[in-house]
């Protein structure tokens, strides 16, 4: 959520609207800079949340050209292992909020 201004505020009531949020696919998109069809092969479903396997983002780490992409997906994972490291695996949804 995010806050609004309005001109005409009562101090008694909260105003608030809903943020556009992109998806975990999209953000795994921007992140890695891959195609919405190479990103949706790999996503899983874990339980509640969904996730991409440890194994496909190391694969691209070690085979993107894109150096700053590189870095971005080897971020993506390290943090994956340092927040959730009972994942076993497996990156969590939750991990791509780090990201802008």
């Amino acid at each position: 959520m995010a806050l609004l201004h309005c001109s005409k505020i009562q101090v008694d009531k909260a105003y608030s609207k809903a943020v556009n949020v992109p998806t975990f696919l999209k953000k795994l998109m921007n992140i890695t800079g891959m195609s919405e069809q190479w990103v949706a092969a790999r996503i899983k479903q874990k339980g509640d949340s969904k996730c991409i396997p440890w194994k496909n983002l190391k694969d691209l780490i070690l085979t993107h050209p894109d150096t700053k992409k590189k870095v971005d997906v080897f971020a993506l994972s390290i943090y994956g292992l340092v927040v959730f490291p009972k994942a076993l695996g497996h990156i969590d949804e939750a991990v791509t909020d780090l990201f802008d």
